[in-house]
């Protein structure tokens, strides 16, 4: 897709060309804003496989399945098998998860070292843990690894939920509890992990310090201060430049846990019938998930958030929640007559759509039935309040099979109890996934350029220049692996990195675009269809010659070609594989 998915994957692909695996780089500008290590895997993922979009989405993939197992073996030795399968279901069928690993970030592989971090730490400290230096060693490299995945937030939560614990159960100026969990070594297992990396970014792109708290256009100040003070500090206080996200409101971040927990979250009110008493393993467990969940929640309530920060919390919601549901109980049963209710509104509301919209022609693609909200682009959900009802009718096919997903869940939790309304749950879930990602393919279009990256792959040669600041169109620079002009006064993400000495000239104004466009060489320009009167006010309607439209985008060029042939694709054919 375009915006973050092909940025991070090109970014990968110019760290294993260039061989610079310190330095990230987008268009050729220099971007400090993020730790490495998922561009490392993705890069090591194309090593094995070559450069494909697939190879790039595999590390997410395979983290998303290390945090089920993760949290699976968790609960297994916390609370018993039965347990801890729950604990693994909840991860692996929750809404949250599979809709936030559906964007390449490395907030997964983070969560997953967190998890194995306090698990580590919690066998550390169990007096019949026959190795507590070995897990003492595991906690230390977790902890280096969430350096590496998300910079202070890798060292922060884990540690904090810890301290919290430690304090509620007053061990934590026992001098025991420090031998048992090695903090020297300890330290020095983490250093060794992450310390290279930061030492070489900043010795790579100096200066190494600078002693202010502004941040502003034009301003750059090194890896040291861009890296921590302008994207950690300065974006928890709401004051980092450019301000190019946005905040989700108090009371939604915490009730949004409702739908990224689903259908599970029916169970939540079976928490408070458990024990907390850290009298053994089961209640020390269920504490130290209570602990975590409350500092990440409260931490992002008082700093900026999107949706999916909050997912480091998912693993202790779903141990207590795995808890909860192998006990069993008054609660349980009423949740599973809850998510029967829930699925069977969800079934009739689809019911009602696909009736108003039978009929309906849908001409094109799914972009000629949305609506578009660019302030809303700054959440990771933004493009939801894209949808119309009409639009539903380019989406009869998933709808009609998330409506047998809520069928299967509202009838089977209805006749059914205890395991067997789980197991249906799960299968709910399974099928809705189903539908949901039948519906990305039909937004393929609107998501991605990649039908006009194929065109212009059998164009002839020519200097390529994108509307925006790189991330709309950003599918393009991958499957064509090229450079080009940024047509944008708003630099976004590449704002920082383009006031570097030597940074490369990609952003261009109204005149520069002008002169490009009207000179004798071949320019290809990327757009969104809505904006080319503009363009043609500038330059011309005669100097604007459309080769192909998709997703509400068109592929032009300034001369027209010997052989002109404008395309419109509705929905572009599967592939998996870049485009060489």
């Amino acid at each position: 897709m375009d915006d973050v998915d092909s940025v991070q994957a090109q970014i990968a692909r110019t760290m294993l060309v260039s061989g610079d695996w310190t330095t990230a780089r987008i268009d050729g500008v220099i971007y400090l804003e993020k730790a490495p290590f998922i561009y490392w895997t993705m890069a090591g993922s194309y090593k094995i496989f070559g450069v494909h979009d697939w190879a790039a989405r595999l590390p997410v993939a395979l983290s998303t399945i290390a945090l089920c197992l993760v949290g699976a073996a968790f609960g297994m030795w916390a609370f018993g098998k039965r347990a801890g399968f729950y604990a693994g279901l909840c991860l692996a069928t929750c809404v949250g998860l599979w809709l936030f690993t559906r964007i390449q970030i490395p907030d997964v592989m983070l969560t997953c070292t967190i998890a194995l971090a306090l698990w580590a730490f919690l066998r550390a400290l169990d007096e019949d843990e026959t190795n507590p230096r070995l897990w003492a060693a595991v906690l230390a490299a977790s902890l280096g690894l969430g350096l590496l995945l998300k910079s202070l937030i890798g060292l922060v939560f884990p540690i904090a939920a810890g301290v919290i614990y430690l304090l509620v159960t007053r061990q934590l100026f026992l001098r025991r509890t420090w031998r048992r969990l090695h903090p020297l070594s300890g330290a020095l297992i983490a250093l060794a992990i992450a310390a290279p990396w930061h030492v070489l970014a900043a010795i790579r792109n100096p200066p190494l310090f600078a002693w202010t708290l502004h941040s502003g256009p034009g301003e750059y100040h090194g890896f040291v201060w861009g890296y921590f003070i302008n994207e950690q500090l300065l974006r928890f206080l709401n004051r980092r430049f450019p301000h190019d996200y946005n905040t989700v409101p108090r009371v939604w971040f915490w009730l949004f846990h409702l739908i990224w927990l689903f259908p599970w979250s029916v169970y939540l009110p079976g928490v408070a019938k458990l024990s907390f008493k850290p009298e053994d393993r089961a209640g020390r467990t269920r504490l130290l998930a209570l602990c975590w969940l409350g500092f990440v929640l409260i931490f992002f309530t008082f700093s900026t958030t999107q949706e999916y920060y909050s997912m480091p919390a998912y693993p202790a919601f779903a141990l207590l929640i795995g808890s909860a549901m192998a006990m069993g109980g008054d609660w349980i049963r009423r949740g599973t007559r809850v998510l029967s209710a829930i699925a069977a509104v969800a079934a009739i509301a689809i019911i009602a759509i696909l009736v108003h919209v039978h009929g309906l022609p849908t001409p094109g693609d799914i972009s000629q039935a949305l609506s578009r909200h660019p302030k809303a682009y700054t959440l990771s959900l933004g493009h939801m309040q894209d949808l119309t009802l009409d639009s539903f009718a380019y989406l009869r096919l998933p709808l009609a099979v998330a409506g047998v997903a809520f069928l299967i869940g509202a009838i089977g939790c209805l006749l059914t109890t205890g395991q067997r309304s789980f197991v249906v749950a799960a299968v709910m879930m399974v099928v809705f996934f189903h539908a949901a990602r039948l519906a990305m393919v039909v937004f393929d279009p609107y998501l991605s350029s990649r039908p006009l990256a194929r065109e212009l792959l059998t164009e002839p040669p020519g200097q390529l220049i994108t509307e925006g600041h790189y991330y709309p169109f950003s599918s393009v620079f991958f499957y064509t692996d090229r450079q080009g002009l940024l047509y944008s006064n708003r630099r976004v993400n590449l704002d920082y990195g383009s006031g570097a000495p030597n940074a490369p000239h990609v952003f261009i104004d109204d005149a520069e675009f002008k002169r490009l466009w009207l000179s004798p060489d071949r320019e290809y320009f990327l757009a969104f269809q809505a904006d080319l009167p503009r363009y043609e006010q500038l330059v011309g309607a005669g100097a604007l010659h459309t080769l192909m439209t998709s997703g509400g985008k068109a592929l032009i060029t300034n001369h027209e070609l010997a052989n002109p042939t404008q395309t419109s694709l509705s929905l572009p054919a599967a592939t998996n594989r870049v485009i060489q």
